[in-house]
């Protein structure tokens, strides 16, 4: 046996021996268990996506719902007397599949509707016929401090993919899908909805514009006609990246030069989507 089989068999008896130990629970900490992944990754047992989803399931389960949810500044509510030619463009617009339902406030929601509800009674001729509020499922309301990996596990037992968050005084303070949670776990998962591949830089609301973060600087520059370097970062989503220090949520925000930079997407690997709007004054 040669030296170099002899320290791929001590490295893989090593190996062995610490996954039998993480079987039996002699891993103590989320350190040592990322430990063996790493360990695991660099002997090529795992590749490179499969420990991503390792360290995404693990850090799930120290994060809370109010760290990934869709503040209510964002969503999509409608009023449970809105009559479809007031609903119907709300929902067209946003091209959601479910929507929270409120009577008299925002506050109070009341249940849940499923675009895909409405359908049938079109069909039937009777949409104008049934008050939104007979349309209405059930909804899930959750605390904003509920741990990620339990509302997964609750997501899954009850088969929803919607949960109203509520804040401390019962107020509805976001939403969040169970595609939130699974995306801090295996990445960003794309639908026939998200930013078209074939634009990295896309018209917004006035001067406002949303940009992928993967676009590259010199396509940036020459769309906003700023003039960032090339020299340390390659995309745009770089730049923002070094301005933070650090991987910032979504919503939060940088001004950089005469823009502002906030974050519409992030998950718990990279920046994903920009909003980019010129700094006010």
């Amino acid at each position: 046996m040669n030296d170099d089989h002899s320290r791929n068999g001590s490295t893989g008896r090593t190996f062995l021996d610490r996954i039998a130990n993480f079987l039996s629970g002699e891993p103590t900490t989320q350190a040592e268990v990322l430990e063996i992944l790493t360990n695991a990754h660099r002997s090529g047992l795992i590749d490179s996506e499969a420990l991503g989803i390792f360290q995404g399931a693990m850090q799930v389960s120290d994060m809370q719902v109010r760290e990934i949810m869709v503040p209510r500044s964002q969503c999509v509510v409608l009023s449970a007397t809105a009559k479809p030619e007031e609903y119907l463009p709300l929902i067209i617009e946003s091209a959601h599949s479910r929507f929270p339902v409120y009577s008299d406030s925002p506050d109070n929601i009341i249940g849940i509707l499923l675009a895909k509800d409405l359908l049938d009674l079109v069909f039937r001729n009777r949409l104008d016929k049934t008050p939104l509020k007979e349309m209405i499922r059930p909804a899930t309301c959750v605390p904003e401090s509920k741990r990620l990996n339990v509302l997964l596990r609750e997501f899954r037992q009850t088969r929803t993919h919607m949960a109203v968050v509520v804040n401390e005084y019962g107020k509805m303070s976001g939403l969040v899908t169970i595609e939130d949670v699974l995306e801090q776990i295996v990445g960003e998962i794309g639908d026939e909805h998200d930013f078209d591949d074939d634009y990295l830089i896309k018209p917004g609301k006035g001067n406002e514009f949303v940009v992928k973060a993967v676009t590259p600087v010199d396509e940036f520059n020459e769309h906003f006609g700023t003039t960032f370097g090339e020299d340390e970062y390659d995309t745009i989503g770089g730049i923002v990246l070094g301005q933070f220090g650090r991987l910032p949520k979504r919503d939060e925000s940088v001004n950089i030069g005469k823009y502002n930079f906030t974050i519409l997407n992030a998950d718990n690997r990279a920046i994903r989507l920009l909003k980019v709007s010129p700094i006010q004054h």
